[in-house]
């Protein structure tokens, strides 16, 4: 069944405005997105979004799969009216692959940042939903954030590090665990050469969850993918990175227009 996902809308409310929806990792809410939609509000209509299980959105009970999720963001982009300018990260990356290829109608631009179009072997993902549900979001959180930063941003923003902890301590037990599950089957990379929207591909240069390899992979097998690859920059490049993370968003939106598949 499809949930209303939580999010917030920025930016200017008319019509010609291009409309941009942020989807994020596994164990963030929509203020991971702060740094794009403080700054891209002034031009985009910003939509900012939670993942089921994650802030603001419902929590069914789990497993959960990639489609599901991809049908609550397609059920989003349909409420506020489409077609749209998408962009996930990490989970929130595999999510916005499914949306393409399933309604490629839907987008008009795809931007995949710190994502894979498959997350390793399943079983470290089934090993972590079964002991969030034990041990709760909490137990993992210092773990999680180690991965999202370089050592060097990481030290110089203390303060970064224990809001992201706190974000990660948030999450519920259950919507984690459940998307954990959703990662351990999901496998698109079948589906990349289906992928008819104009796409970009960022990776963080030091990224240890989803390196410049994986993403690389996807570039290579979306037909006129272009990939970047931001150095320095962690899991959550968007953050390390914002103003390069603004500035390609910006610049791929304008070139895709109101074209979409090509």
């Amino acid at each position: 069944m499809t949930v209303a996902l939580a999010h917030r809308i920025d930016g200017p409310e008319d019509a010609g405005a291009p409309t941009l929806v942020l989807i994020g990792s596994l164990g963030s809410d929509l203020t991971m997105w702060e740094p794009q939609y403080t700054a891209l509000s002034g031009e985009f209509r910003v939509i900012s979004a939670d993942l089921r299980g994650h802030g603001g959105s419902p929590v069914p009970a789990g497993p959960y799969t990639v489609d599901a999720l991809a049908e609550d963001v397609l059920g989003l982009i349909a409420a506020r009216g489409g077609p749209v300018h998408l962009a996930g990260l990490s989970l929130g990356g595999a999510v916005a692959q499914r949306v393409a290829v399933r309604a490629p109608t839907r987008l008009l631009s795809l931007t995949l940042l710190c994502t894979a179009a498959r997350f390793g072997d399943p079983q470290p993902w089934l090993d972590r939903a079964t002991a969030v549900r034990k041990d709760g979001t909490g137990s993992i959180a210092a773990s999680v954030v180690d991965r999202w930063y370089t050592p060097r941003l990481a030290a110089s923003a203390p303060e970064l590090v224990a809001r992201s902890r706190t974000m990660v301590s948030a999450t519920s037990d259950e919507g984690y665990a459940a998307c954990c599950e959703a990662i351990s089957a999901w496998d698109g990379r079948a589906d990349l050469p289906r992928i008819a929207v104009h796409t970009l591909v960022i990776a963080g240069a030091q990224d240890s969850a989803t390196g410049p390899d994986a993403l690389r992979a996807i570039a290579d097998a979306v037909p006129g993918a272009a990939l970047e690859v931001l150095d320095p920059g962690a899991h959550l490049a968007n953050v390390e990175q914002a103003d390069a993370v603004n500035a390609l968003i910006t610049s791929h939106v304008h070139r895709s227009g109101t074209g979409g598949t090509r």
